[in-house]
């Protein structure tokens, strides 16, 4: 089996499970500056538990993901994660609980003839605009946010930066590009995100 270090955490890859690439780094590196010990974290679609198993051997906090391919929720459990496998917010109780909730959702604009087969296509598949996932993300992530809790997102500029946090401040949050990085095709950023009290 195949693993990776980074930040002081050993993370065991899997088949047809997405590799942590770029992006991964970018948001494990970026979380990682801003999440404190005693923090209540979420990650919705942790894949491998990459990000989650780099805060979690670098803070002592409360960690738990959500995935919904089973390849990836046993991988994410075969590095630590403790791993809800559902849809998103599906399986968990919509409680104000958490400090941070991160996402690095399936950003890439996918058309039908572009879908990769099986369970991996989930890590990929953005839909036509590479927003399908951000708008239900959205909808439901105020239900699991202490009300001075953020959001760690992962975009793309493929994916329309501009358009995404236009998303995020019709749903009432205030969103930041906080991090950046210029990979060879496209830039990828992390967008900080605080509920506006007022709404």
């Amino acid at each position: 089996m195949v693993t990776i270090k980074h930040r002081n955490a050993m993370i065991r890859l899997a088949d047809q499970v997405y590799e942590p690439a770029e992006d991964s780094y970018l948001l494990a590196d970026t979380a990682l500056e801003l999440i404190n010990d005693d923090m209540n974290v979420l990650e919705i679609g942790t894949g491998t538990g990459f990000v989650s198993a780099v805060l979690k051997a670098n803070r002592n906090i409360r960690l738990v993901g959500t995935e919904i391919s089973p390849l990836a929720a046993s991988c994410a459990k075969s590095n630590g994660i403790d791993v809800i496998r559902t849809d998103m917010f599906t399986g968990l109780k919509a409680r104000n609980q958490f400090d941070v909730v991160i996402f690095n959702p399936p950003y890439l604009p996918t058309s039908d003839d572009e879908k990769v087969p099986g369970w991996l296509n989930y890590a990929f598949d953005g839909g036509i605009n590479g927003r399908k996932d951000i708008k239900p993300f959205m909808e439901q992530v105020r239900n699991y946010l202490k009300p001075d809790g953020m959001i760690l997102l992962l975009v793309s500029s493929l994916t329309g930066i501009k358009e995404v946090m236009q998303e995020m401040e019709q749903y009432g949050f205030s969103p930041q590009t906080i991090a950046r990085d210029k990979c060879s095709f496209e830039e990828l950023v992390v967008i900080k995100a605080k509920r506006l009290n007022s709404i």
